[in-house]
């Protein structure tokens, strides 16, 4: 079973391995990150987990039984206890309902250990898996994205509002759909 783990240093070759191996799939749906993402993936990451240390965003693997690195779901611009959501997966697991179990589970660690009340999230219109990843983990679109967030793609913004259990009885209560 795979497990969601904070970033840190020694994720990073599994990190790097998982852009090199899923660039084409990748680059099918979202932007390319481009051949300087991989030619200064060290300083790039070192600046990603210094960010994650000043507490502006929230970074996450998603670690195989194997050690591989399969998926990252991140939370960035942390503000005003809100984020934007980012994920990928790789391409061997897409279409299993990993991408949408990880961005249930995100959820529910930004509400709880971020304390974060809102997430957004933004995809490009051709990326209909991302749309239904969303969806599935309860966002709801909430209108354009501007197509220079998404590199120069059209898309859509979704959001989700998050709960807080305060309570072992809160916590029932959100299972069972009562707020």
């Amino acid at each position: 079973m795979p497990e969601l783990q904070r970033l840190h240093a020694g994720h990073a070759p599994a990190v790097l391995a998982l852009e090199r191996e899923n660039r084409a799939y990748f680059a099918a749906s979202v932007p390319d990150r481009g051949d300087d993402f991989f030619d200064r993936f060290t300083g790039r990451y070192d600046a990603l987990l210094a960010e994650q240390e000043a507490g502006i965003c929230a970074f996450h693997a998603l670690v195989a039984e194997d050690g591989s690195v399969i998926g990252r779901f991140n939370l960035v611009d942390i503000e005003d206890h809100a984020a934007e959501l980012g994920y990928r997966v790789a391409q061997h697991v897409a279409g299993r309902g990993v991408a949408t179990a990880t961005v249930r589970e995100l959820c529910h660690l930004a509400a709880d250990r971020y304390r974060l009340r809102t997430l957004r999230a933004a995809t490009v219109h051709q990326n209909v898996a991302s749309q239904k990843v969303l969806t599935k983990a309860g966002f709801a679109p909430t209108g354009p994205a501007d197509p220079a967030h998404l590199g120069g793609e059209p898309g859509t913004w979704y959001q989700r509002d998050l709960v807080h259990p305060t309570s072992p009885g809160d916590r029932l209560r959100e299972r069972h759909g009562h707020r």
